[in-house]
C-alpha cells in the first residue's frame, strides 16, 4: 500500500500532474459528503464534470457505503459501464435501468456465522449496542435500533434471529452488519470495536453518529475497487479517488492520487495525497475540471510545470 501523506493548506491549490505519473484512467468517488452536496443533490457543475470525464475516456465509479436501493440519486449519471460499488465494497451493482432495477454483479458477503460472532463480541464489549442486518433484499433490525433513516425494516427481531438459518431472509446474502451505540462517541466506539473484533471482520464508519458498518474480513471500498480495476487492466497509479470519512481511508491510500474533501474527518486527511474544497463547493468537480484542463491536445497530461504547491498531490 502506498505511503500517501496529505499535503494540506488553508486554501487548496490547482491540481497538476506529478512528474512521470500516468494519465488518470479512472475516478473513484464517495457520495455523501463528497460528490453530493449536503442536500443530497448532484450539482449541475458536477454532472457536467462527470460527463466530461467519461467523454475524455476516464471511467467514473461511485464507491459508497450506501445500499444499492439508495443509488437513485446518481443512477441518472452513470455512463458506459453503469457500475457502482455499494455497501463499502460488499457489492458491485449495475445501475442500468434506473431506480429499483439494479442488478448485483458481484457480492462479497459477510457470513451469518461471522456476523453472529461479532454480535456476541460487541454485546459483551459495549453493552447497549443495537444491531441491524443489511442483506441484498433490504434492511432488518432489532427493536432497539434507532430510526436513523426514514426506512421501515423488512423485519424486526433480535440480531440472533435475523441471522439464524431459519429466518425468512436467510436466502439473501448479508452485505453488512450495522452496530449503533447511543452513548459512546463515534471514534471511541470504532476503536473499541476494532480492538474487540480483531481480524474477524472489517469495521468502519461513515455516519456522524456512533454507527459502525461491519463487513466480511478484507472487504472494503479499496479492495473491491482494486478488483474492478484489475478486471479493466487499470493500475492503482491511474486512479484518482475522493472521500471524506473513515470508510474512505483505505481507498484513498490505495489510489495513486487521492483527495480528502475540505469537510473531511481529520483522519482522512492523513490517508489522502492532497485535498480539495468541500462537497458544497463542488470539490470533486473542481479537481476533474483541472485534470481535464491539464491534458494536452493528444489527451495526455501536460508536462509537469515543476514546483509543487501546497495542497496538491505529492510526487510518488
Amino acid at each position: 500500500m502506498r505511503d500517501n501523506r496529505a499535503v494540506t493548506s488553508p486554501t487548496p491549490r490547482p491540481w497538476t500532474p506529478a512528474a512521470n505519473a500516468p494519465a488518470p484512467r479512472l475516478v473513484a468517488t464517495d457520495l455523501d459528503g463528497t460528490l453530493l452536496r449536503d442536500d443530497k443533490s448532484v450539482s449541475p457543475r458536477t454532472v457536467a464534470a462527470l460527463a466530461a470525464a467519461e467523454k475524455a475516456g476516464i471511467e467514473v465509479f461511485f464507491v459508497t457505503g450506501r445500499p444499492a436501493r439508495w443509488m437513485d440519486v446518481v443512477s441518472d449519471h452513470v455512463h458506459g459501464h453503469g457500475l457502482a460499488i455499494c455497501g463499502n465494497g460488499a457489492a458491485v451493482v449495475d445501475l442500468h435501468g434506473g431506480p429499483g432495477r439494479h442488478r448485483f454483479v458481484k457480492v462479497r458477503e459477510l457470513t451469518p456465522e461471522t456476523a453472529l460472532d461479532v454480535v456476541h463480541i460487541l454485546r459483551a464489549a459495549a453493552p447497549g449496542t443495537s444491531f441491524a442486518v443489511e442483506r441484498t433484499g433490504g434492511l432488518h433490525h432489532e427493536p432497539t435500533y434507532p430510526p436513523l433513516h426514514v426506512e421501515p425494516g423488512e423485519s424486526v427481531a433480535a440480531a440472533e434471529k435475523l441471522l439464524a438459518d431459519g429466518s425468512p431472509c436467510a436466502d439473501q446474502p448479508v452485505l453488512k452488519l450495522l452496530a449503533h451505540h447511543a452513548e459512546l462517541a463515534p471514534d471511541e466506539f470504532l476503536a473499541l470495536a476494532r480492538a474487540a473484533v480483531g481480524d474477524r471482520a472489517s469495521i468502519t464508519r461513515s455516519s456522524p453518529s456512533a454507527l459502525l458498518e461491519i463487513s466480511g474480513p478484507g472487504v472494503s471500498k479499496a479492495s473491491t475497487l482494486a478488483l474492478c480495476c484489475a478486471e479493466r487492466g487499470i493500475d492503482a497509479a491511474e486512479v484518482v479517488a475522493f472521500g471524506d470519512m473513515p470508510n474512505d481511508m483505505e481507498m484513498l491510500a490505495w489510489a495513486g492520487t487521492s483527495f480528502a474533501m475540505g469537510n473531511a474527518h481529520p483522519d482522512v486527511l492523513a490517508a489522502a495525497s492532497g485535498h480539495t474544497v468541500a462537497n458544497n463547493e463542488d470539490g470533486v468537480a473542481a479537481v476533474i475540471e483541472q485534470i481535464l484542463a491539464a491534458r494536452g491536445p493528444s489527451g495526455e497530461d501536460s508536462p509537469d510545470p515543476g514546483d509543487r504547491t501546497p495542497g496538491t498531490p505529492e510526487s510518488k
